[in-house]
């Protein structure tokens, strides 16, 4: 029985000193790679970007001939909205006012259609509508597809038809003036 125990013990050790032999020979061999964790963070993002010419210009109707007040003008303004967004979206315009002013006189703002330009600087996509100046927002574009600087051609128009009637005829010389205002949103 001693010499069961001895070999017992004898046979423990052993294990003990090949294990604690095994994991110092673990414990110092070199690595040969590692791992990193990398995060990227989004946000929604939509935007109408500063290059846009729509930012802060101005279009110019001039009539100062027969000529003018009896033909259709057309104002064409490239790059008229350049629109970042990481979903699809709609643009809408509307009038600030109901007028354009002159002090206390006034034409109305449905003399002016805004139209979208297919072709030209235009890289956006979506459902393009002319649309007749109002207070009320309108939608322009409808179902434009996401994209970084995508960009929208506008042209103005002011027909014959309401150039050459009571709405723009007979007012005091002078400029008029309103604000549009374009807002992109999410869909």
């Amino acid at each position: 029985m001693k010499k069961w125990i001895l070999l017992s013990v004898l046979a423990l050790a052993a294990i003990a000193f090949t294990t604690n032999q095994a994991v110092a020979q673990n414990a110092s061999a070199q690595r040969t790679s590692a791992t990193t964790q990398v995060n990227i963070n989004l946000s929604d993002v939509i935007s109408i970007d500063r290059g846009s010419v729509a930012d802060g210009s101005t279009v110019e109707f001039n009539y100062n001939t027969a000529a003018d007040y009896n033909s259709t003008k057309k104002v064409n303004v490239p790059n008229s909205l350049i629109v970042t967004s990481t979903k699809n979206f709609d643009i809408v315009v509307k009038a600030k006012n109901a007028h354009f002013k002159k002090g206390g006189d006034h034409i109305p703002v449905d003399v002016l259609t805004i139209k979208p330009v297919s072709g030209g600087t235009t890289t956006m996509t979506g459902t393009p509508s002319d649309v007749v100046l109002s207070p009320a927002k309108q939608k322009l574009i409808s179902g434009a597809a996401l994209g970084s600087s995508l960009v929208l051609e506008l042209e103005y128009v002011i027909p014959q038809a309401k150039s050459s009637s009571s709405d723009i005829l007979g007012k005091p010389a002078g400029t008029y003036t309103q604000k549009v205002t374009y807002t992109a949103t999410a869909l």
